[in-house]
Formats: C-alpha cells, structure tokens, sequence
C-alpha cells in the first residue's frame, strides 16, 4: 500500500528544486524591505509555527535580527493595535485562505509593518494578495492531511528571506539540499526498529534545541496528529527543567540534532542520560556521535546546520507515515482533521 503521504514525502527533492528555482531570484524584493526594518514577527499556526520557529532561529543567529512569534489572538480576538513601525512581518500559511492569518497578516500592515507572505496557494491566495512580497512556495497539490511537501518548501522559502536579510550563509548550501533529501528518502536508517520501540507506546518525547528545534516540535506534531501518539515536542534545555522525569520504560525520547551544530554535544548527553535511566533513546541526525548514543538511530542529512532542518525532518515524516500503517491508522485522513483548518 502506498499512501498519499509516502508519495508526498517522495515529491519533495522535485518540490524543493522548484521552490528554490522560483524564489532565489527574488532575494533583492526581501533585501528592500529588509533594508527599511529592524526585527521580525511571524504570524502562524500549526505546522507553518513550526517552521516560523526555524525562521526565528535562523533570523536571529544568522542575520542578527531580533524576531518574534505572533500571537494572532491579539489582533483577531483582543483587536489591539501595537506600533509595529521597522517591523517586517512574516505571515506562512500552506494554503493561503486561513482567516486568522490573512486578517493578522492585513493587522500588522495596519499597524505600520512591512509585509511578507509564504504559501502554497499561489499568488492569486488570500495571504499572497494581502503582502507586499509574497514568496509562493512550488510545491504542487498535497492531497494527504499531514503537511510534509509543503512543510519543507516552507522552510526553503524561509531560508530565501534569510538570504535577503544578511544571512551570514553561503548561499549555495541550498542547492544542496535536494540531493541530501533524496538520499535520506532511500536510505532513512534504522526505520524497522524505530516503529516497532514506538508501537505499542502511548506516548514519547521529541526534543531538540536551537535550528532543529523545529523539526522536534514538527516530528512531535505529526506523530500526534496522524498516529495519535501523546508526542511533547520540547527544548532538551526545557526537559532538563523538569519534563525529563516522563521520559521511562513506557515514554521513550526522539532526539534530533544537525550533525555540525553546537548542540549537538548537549544532544549526545541527553541521550546517554535517558538510556542509562532504561529508556529507549531514538536518534534522528547527529552523525555517528549521537548515532552511539542512542537506542536506534535514524540519518540526518550530510548538510550545514543552517539547511539541516529541510532534510532533519524527512526522517520524522517517514516514521509518521510507517508507524501509522502499523497501528492501523490512515495516515491520509486522520480522524478530525481538515487541510484548511479555521479558527475563531
């Protein structure tokens, strides 16, 4: 059986070279608004916050810009205007019609931001009209409920802005991330053996700190939402405040890390912390150091830690898909969820 999710994930070399082929050239639009602002303000929901976490992350410790997550509420439900004067706001949405977006997106222009929208709706969607720049995302239909195509192209858009911002990066780094996708496609590791620790499990921990903080808090997302696994997405800095006492026999941890970032010695520790405690330690990235480390370990892409997170997650979106079909669940249609989800 393939699923429209498994063909989906395997869409994503062409979808990434597509994407990056439409939108490198337009790092001058980015540049001009990047040159009347100061910080940043990413206004999403769902799957598109996690990857307003990459862009965060990468925004701060690579173009040294302050930025922020909105919180839409704020302008939709408390209607409050804020002095957003050298703002640059940054609304992603994956279809481009959700109203909370559209409308907090249209707020922050009122409020004196400039405008960026990232979709996949095209530039005729909602978002895309109501910003000054919009960065559409090439990732073709995605027919599955779990976003996975449309995720990664996501944070190749991100990645773009980043580029127009100042990013201290080599620019050519992305042309390697479609390739690095691909292998990790054909060869994700030690798949088997990852489903099987999780499948009689009610619940796990996925963690990861700094650029792979986001694919923790995406793979964690994706587990819950098309295997209905109680899955925490947290910072391992946070679990170590307290949440690491779930993690046991029953609540094995899923820890991810790029394989050149300087989290990764921290990432190493937490898991030979949780295995000497007798839980089962998953690994997605990290090389062989976290490889060892760990309980079962799927690869992570051969690419700088700036990139990582577009190849760090494909791992996750392959055990979601996996281990849905061995609980017998659909993973194209998860029970109570829609593609375009709207909110009050």
């Amino acid at each position: 059986m393939t699923t429209k999710m498994r063909s989906e994930i395997a869409e994503q070399p062409a979808a990434l070279r597509a994407t990056l082929d439409s939108l490198l050239p337009r790092v001058d639009e980015v540049k001009a608004l990047g040159e009347r602002t100061r910080q940043l303000l990413f206004i999403a929901r769902g799957t598109s916050d996690n990857a307003a976490v990459y862009g965060r992350y990468l925004v701060e410790s690579r173009a040294g810009r302050l930025a922020a997550l909105a919180a839409p509420s704020v302008a939709t439900t408390y209607r409050r205007r804020l002095d957003l004067d050298g703002v640059l706001a940054v609304a992603i949405s994956q279809s481009g019609r959700t109203e909370e977006i559209v409308e907090t997106l249209a707020w922050a222009r009122d409020c004196g931001a400039a405008t960026v929208g990232i979709t996949n709706g095209g530039p005729d969607s909602p978002l895309a009209q109501a910003a000054d720049v919009a960065l559409c995302t090439v990732a073709g239909e995605e027919k599955a409920v779990p976003a996975t195509k449309t995720y990664t192209t996501q944070l190749a858009a991100l990645a773009v802005l980043a580029l127009g911002l100042g990013a201290e990066v080599e620019a050519d780094d992305l042309q390697r991330v479609p390739d690095a996708v691909e292998e990790l496609i054909a060869n994700p590791g030690d798949l088997d053996a990852v489903v099987e620790g999780l499948a009689d499990k009610h619940g796990a921990v996925v963690s990861a700190r700094g650029l792979a903080f986001s694919t923790a808090l995406e793979t964690a997302l994706k587990l819950k939402e098309a295997c209905y696994l109680h899955a925490m997405g947290l910072s391992y800095a946070d679990l170590l405040h307290g949440p690491i006492a779930v993690v046991d026999a029953e609540t094995p941890a899923l820890l991810v890390a790029a394989e050149h970032s300087p989290t990764l010695p921290g990432t190493v520790a937490l898991a030979e912390r949780v295995v000497a405690a007798g839980a089962a330690a998953y690994t997605i990235g990290g090389g062989a150091a976290l490889a060892k480390a760990g309980t079962a370990a799927l690869n992570g892409p051969g690419l700088p830690e700036w990139v990582a997170p577009m190849g760090l997650i494909v791992p996750g979106q392959l055990l979601t898909e996996a281990l849905a079909r061995r609980l017998g669940v659909d993973p194209d249609a998860p029970r109570g969820l829609n593609k375009v989800t709207q909110t009050d």
